[in-house]
This record gives structure tokens, C-alpha cells and sequence, in this order.
């Protein structure tokens, strides 16, 4: 059995719970899957998957094409990302936690039996049958929450509100294509970080334009070339415009979620008698 932990997923909500888990001093490997699709890829670790390595506030996670290569990356401090969209690797390791971090709003494929401890983000999983503690995804007074029982609440579809805005943060693609990155009336690339007005054009997506719907900073940005059908979720707008630096940090809605998944570990492993480390 694999002393460590496995999470399926490393979006910026995962990630908050990788690095969360990294600096409690745990063994994590994380599997992805072949073309993760975050928008805040400044803070998501599966950029890894194209880059090779990316980091986020001080946690590496590297690439890597099979299992052989867990300890050794281990061995240098960073988090080993495997491709593995199916999670054909946790049979094999047999790991003592597995959290599904993926946010699918169902399960892909997550069963209590994958660890001695099973955690899942969201909803999609009843805690009890399909793993044994749910946590909440929802802003408000049940963000983070550990279920022990039952569900999450259901996706309900729109954004949480944020400056007061909710659906108009978020943006999704006018037509199906390839993106490609946008300049702004400076000649400068529009990216993550960037401040942008109502109207402006922050992406293409081939000769189409992909429209600001309000004024505030460009959170997240799906990356250029990356293609996408209609209708699919590609940019975050802020409205806030002190939030610019944060772009690059970790969410509180995700440093809650990971405070959740941390003491749901703690306290099944205690409950159970299961050594962690």
C-alpha cells in the first residue's frame, strides 16, 4: 500500500487542497487528465500537463509518464502529475487516501473501496455509499463543510456572487473553435491579470470575438489554443479591481475546501486508527 495520498484533479479548487495537504507534510500524487481545461490556470497545477512543471505559492508539480517515477519526484519535493484520466493507477498503488478533486458535478468513476479513506469535492457523491465524507463547494455559510452523510447541495449553475455579480462573471464561448489570444488598444496581450473594460475583446476564438461583460481584472483565461465548443466556460472576470494581485494566489473558496478535506483526513484517520504518517 502507498503511504501517501492520490488526487484526482488539480484545477484551482484541487490545488488548493494539493498544496494544503503538501505543507501538512503529506505524500501526494496527483493524477489528471490528457487536456485540463482551468481557467485560473495561474493557480491550478494541471498546467503541468503542458508545461512540464508549474507551480503554485511554493509547491512544484511535475509531470510524469508512469508510476516508476513517483518516489523519485518525491524525493525532490515536488508533487508527481500523472495522466490518468480513469484512475487506473490507484488500483495498482493502493494508496491510504484517495480525494476526487475533479468538480465533474457527478462521479467519474470514484469508489469507497479505491482507499482506507475516501474524500470527494462537491456534488455528484453521497457520503457513506460512494466515499466516506462529501465536502461542500458552495459559497456561503456551508462552504467547506465535511459531510459524513448524505450529499452536497446540487450545482446549481450560476457563479457565486462576487461585487455583486454572479453570472455575468463568467464567460463562455459564442461559437465552438480554437482560442487565440487577444490584444488590447495598447498592442499588448490580454491575459490573466490583465484590467479590462465592459466590451472589450479579451479572446478570439477563430474570427470571433469573445466579449468583456463587465469592467474589472481578467481572472482566468482558458489558454491560447486550447479549443472548445459552444457554450463552454473560458474567462473569469473580477469586478473587483483590488483583486488584481490575487489572481496568482489561492482562493478563499478554495483554502476553505482544503481546511475541509485536511480535517476530514484527521478525523477518519483517528476515528479509524489509521497511522498516517
Amino acid at each position: 500500500m502507498m503511504n501517501g495520498i492520490i488526487v484526482r484533479g488539480a484545477g484551482d479548487l484541487a490545488t488548493g487542497t494539493i498544496v494544503r495537504l503538501v505543507n501538512s507534510g503529506f505524500r501526494v500524487l496527483v493524477t489528471e487528465c490528457e487536456r485540463p481545461s482551468a481557467i485560473r490556470r495561474q493557480v491550478a497545477l494541471s498546467e503541468a500537463v503542458y508545461d512540464g512543471t508549474a507551480t503554485v505559492e511554493g509547491v512544484t508539480a511535475q509531470r510524469i509518464a508512469s508510476v516508476k517515477e513517483v518516489e523519485s519526484v518525491w524525493a525532490h519535493g515536488r508533487v508527481p502529475l500523472l495522466v490518468d484520466e480513469s484512475g487506473d493507477c490507484i488500483r495498482e498503488l493502493r494508496p491510504l487516501i484517495v480525494v476526487d478533486a475533479i468538480l465533474a458535478k457527478r462521479n467519474l468513476g470514484t469508489t469507497r473501496d479505491m482507499g482506507l479513506i475516501t474524500i470527494a469535492l462537491g456534488p455528484g457523491f453521497v457520503a457513506g455509499q460512494d466515499v466516506d465524507a462529501v465536502i461542500e463547494t458552495v459559497r456561503g455559510h456551508n462552504l467547506g463543510r465535511i459531510l459524513y452523510t448524505g450529499a452536497a447541495l446540487p450545482n446549481t449553475g450560476v457563479p457565486g456572487l462576487i461585487g455583486g455579480y454572479d453570472k455575468e462573471r463568467v464567460i463562455h464561448a459564442p461559437v465552438a473553435g480554437q482560442i487565440q489570444t487577444a490584444l488590447d488598444e495598447n498592442g499588448t496581450a490580454v491575459e490573466i491579470g490583465s484590467m479590462v473594460r465592459k466590451g472589450q475583446v479579451i479572446a478570439w476564438i477563430g474570427d470571433t470575438p469573445v466579449i468583456a461583460t463587465l469592467d474589472g481584472v481578467l481572472r482566468g483565461l482558458i489558454r491560447a489554443g486550447y479549443t472548445v465548443t459552444k457554450g463552454f466556460k473560458i474567462a473569469d472576470i473580477d469586478p473587483r479591481t483590488t483583486e488584481k494581485n490575487n489572481c496568482h494566489t489561492i482562493s478563499d473558496k478554495a483554502r476553505n475546501i482544503a481546511g475541509g478535506v485536511l480535517e476530514a483526513i484527521l478525523h477518519l484517520a483517528q476515528e479509524r486508527g489509521i497511522q498516517l504518517f
